[in-house]
């Protein structure tokens, strides 16, 4: 993994056309032909955004489709009460926004930098273009929406559990999920802090949830990421039924922690 060095002046100050290295860490361009892939390159910029930098803003129309080509963001929305609701994680990788994009409409989310990392954008006008002329872009979009739709299903399965190491695994899983984050691969390069900031919990009990996940093998726990061994189980456990319980209430897909 590369590193990212500091950046000064805005994400906008910031945007560059992506190098060769990080147009091969952007998933979907194999779907285009030749044609639709050059125009498409020429469109793409990327930015480097620094931790705490907002990406997208609720209310604000889309300007461009993101995607993760380095780090790790959180796709979240603030309460009227100062709580924040985090949806999901995502590192590198994902794409998301497709709906918003596709509407045209203001974001209803944040999307937030949680350390140093690199954000590639494809202009709306480009995006709606690759929709009329590939039908290998339009392959890909579909099934990104699937993907999600599977997600959210698995998510209100797991919202009905009230244990802390079933959110563990449901939010595990999900960041593990090969279709929406294909730069993840086995090793997802993360901190217990990052993952406790995600999931709503404290790093003590995420850590007692990942030792309790690392002694049934579904994960292995290394120096700076955690990696999968075993993603069918991991993905299990979130619709098994637990004898244990926990006091925490909140929702597996809304995940509360408090607004920094």
């Amino acid at each position: 993994m590369t590193s990212v060095a500091p950046a000064s002046g805005s994400i906008r100050d910031r945007l560059r056309a992506p190098r060769a290295d990080e147009l091969r860490n952007i998933p979907w361009l194999e779907a285009l032909g030749p044609g639709e892939r050059q125009r498409t390159e020429a469109a793409l910029v990327v930015s480097e955004a620094e931790p705490g930098d907002l990406i997208c803003r609720v209310g604000r129309p889309p300007t461009y489709w993101f995607g993760v080509i380095e780090g790790l963001f959180k796709m979240s929305n603030d309460n009227a009460d100062g709580t924040s609701m985090t949806y999901s994680g995502l590192p590198p990788g994902g794409w998301f926004g497709e709906g918003t994009v596709m509407k045209r409409e203001p974001y209803r989310y944040n999307i937030q930098a949680l350390r140093r990392s690199v954000i590639a954008g494809l202009p709306v006008d480009d995006f709606h273009w690759l929709l009329d002329h590939s039908i290998g872009f339009n392959r890909f979009v579909m099934n990104q929406l699937n993907e999600r739709l599977a997600q959210f299903i698995a998510a209100r399965e797991a919202d009905r559990l009230n244990n802390p190491d079933v959110r563990v695994a449901r939010n595990l899983a999900a960041l593990f999920n090969p279709v929406l984050f294909p730069g993840v691969g086995q090793l997802l390069r993360i901190t217990q802090q990052e993952l406790a900031y995600l999931i709503g919990l404290s790093r003590q009990r995420v850590n007692e949830a990942l030792r309790t996940l690392e002694a049934q093998g579904m994960i292995q726990v290394e120096y700076g990421g955690l990696r999968v061994l075993d993603l069918p189980a991991l993905r299990a456990s979130v619709t098994a039924p637990s004898s244990s319980s926990s006091s925490s209430s909140s929702s597996a897909i809304f995940l509360q922690d408090k607004k920094q």
